[in-house]
């Protein structure tokens, strides 16, 4: 299928909706290195940590923010949708950069979350419709290169600001509403997508909105049900990973520098393995293959947690494996899948569902990991362990065979095959 626009086009569009990613991760890191000092300023306890990653832009009101974001993209269209849910999320960020009293926090985040939830699922629908069929996996690892790119500027801006205290960590949030303003200006000039408005002429004269029946129906819900337990597994050690990181640094007296350089590697370790696996591999080779040797590489890292001291040595060797493994994985296959396992009128509808009961899991997950992990760390890593190894065997066994196709195609042979 011809997309409605240029091959340079499409890389310009793919950057600019992959954007949200950047702003996602941002926020999630943002907060993460803001923790420890909110925690002395406020004297907040484990209990009120928790809940700040609950319903941060890692959790809960991101999986809000995904389901109606998503459910609004397959009624109204993309364009609506991330053209302007930036400048809600600016309007959070101003709660998180003059924070005053711990009730800002959890109000900034829960308006962040809430903007970057609606945008992800409207985002990744514009990058896979608009991709060409066989780059559609280079595309979404853009998104996913935003992303791992959003912790590595703010981790490395934050060994520069961390000594200036709350109000240089303040900077970061600041940069992140900027952006956000910015990327609004940018985005009006971007077409909608042209599979969507076909499927929305093809639908015309029925009720508008989306099909419940259809996205209810046994073919899509096995997919949903997939994809929710292949990523969430995941995604319960890739929240702890992201938010509690150079917290449990901090806590485990390693070196300051550490707090924020470990965790950058990781991320910018995880961009390399996107470009030169993930968007180089992804359209061409078996990726339920690739996945499967990511998936071994997560479980292995992790064990080293599990077994042996937590040091800054076995820190370094587990976040270089995990980088690379992370940049190939489950969250990289999970846009990618969760765009071609739906058709174009319930796509945005299904992935916001999908992110949302996710996303809301680690919430609640999010909850019992400080307390957990200041407790007894090992217990932690083994049960972290415990949830690669699911996603791992989840993800491989059931993984779709996609690469190549076009998403038209993809859709006929499910409804010749389904399941």
């Amino acid at each position: 299928m011809a997309t409605a626009t240029s091959e340079q086009g499409s890389w310009r569009d793919t950057t600019l909706a992959g954007l949200a990613n950047y702003i996602d991760s941002g926020s999630i890191v943002s907060g993460s290195v803001a923790l420890a000092l909110w925690k002395d300023l406020y004297g907040l306890s484990d209990s009120f940590i928790g809940l700040i990653a609950a319903f941060s832009a890692n959790a809960i009101s991101a999986g809000i923010g995904a389901f109606i974001g998503g459910w609004l993209c397959d009624r109204l269209g993309r364009k609506k949708i991330y053209q302007y849910d930036m400048l809600f999320y600016a309007f959070g960020m101003l709660f998180l950069i003059f924070a005053s009293a711990a009730w800002m926090i959890i109000v900034g985040f829960l308006l962040v979350g809430l903007a970057v939830g609606a945008d992800i699922p409207a985002s990744w629908s514009l990058i896979a419709e608009q991709a060409p069929d066989t780059k559609r996996g280079a595309h979404s690892g853009v998104a996913q290169m935003l992303w791992y790119l959003g912790p590595v500027v703010v981790l490395g801006a934050a060994y520069f600001l961390k000594p200036f205290g709350i109000d240089g960590v303040r900077w970061l949030f600041i940069h992140l509403a900027v952006l956000a303003v910015a990327l609004t200006f940018l985005r009006s000039r971007m077409k909608e997508s042209q599979r969507w408005e076909e499927s929305r002429a093809a639908r015309a004269g029925k009720v508008p909105g989306v099909d419940w029946r259809e996205l209810f129906s046994p073919r899509y819900l096995r997919s949903m049900f997939y994809l929710i337990c292949m990523y969430g597994f995941w995604n319960l050690w890739a929240g702890y990973n992201g938010f509690f990181t150079p917290y449990l640094i901090a806590q485990n007296n390693l070196p300051v520098w550490a707090e924020t350089v470990v965790p950058a590697s990781y991320f910018a370790i995880g961009i390399f393995s996107i470009l030169a696996i993930f968007m180089t591999l992804s359209d061409k080779v078996n990726q339920r293959t690739l996945f499967g040797i990511s998936a071994l590489m997560h479980v292995g890292g992790m064990l080293l947690l599990a077994v042996l001291p937590f040091t800054l040595p076995v820190v370094i060797v587990h976040i270089l494996i995990m980088g690379i493994a992370g940049g190939f994985g489950a969250q990289s296959f999970f846009q990618l899948w969760s765009s071609e396992l739906f058709p174009t009128s319930i796509r945005s509808t299904a992935q916001g569902m999908t992110f949302a009961i996710v996303r809301i899991g680690l919430g609640i997950w999010s909850l019992a990991v400080p307390a957990l992990a200041a407790a007894d760390f090992k217990t932690l890593a083994w049960i972290l362990t415990g949830f690669l190894v699911a996603s791992g065997l989840i993800g491989y066994i059931w993984a779709p065979r996609n690469e190549g196709k076009s998403l038209e195609q993809i859709e006929v042979e499910r409804q010749v095959t389904p399941g």
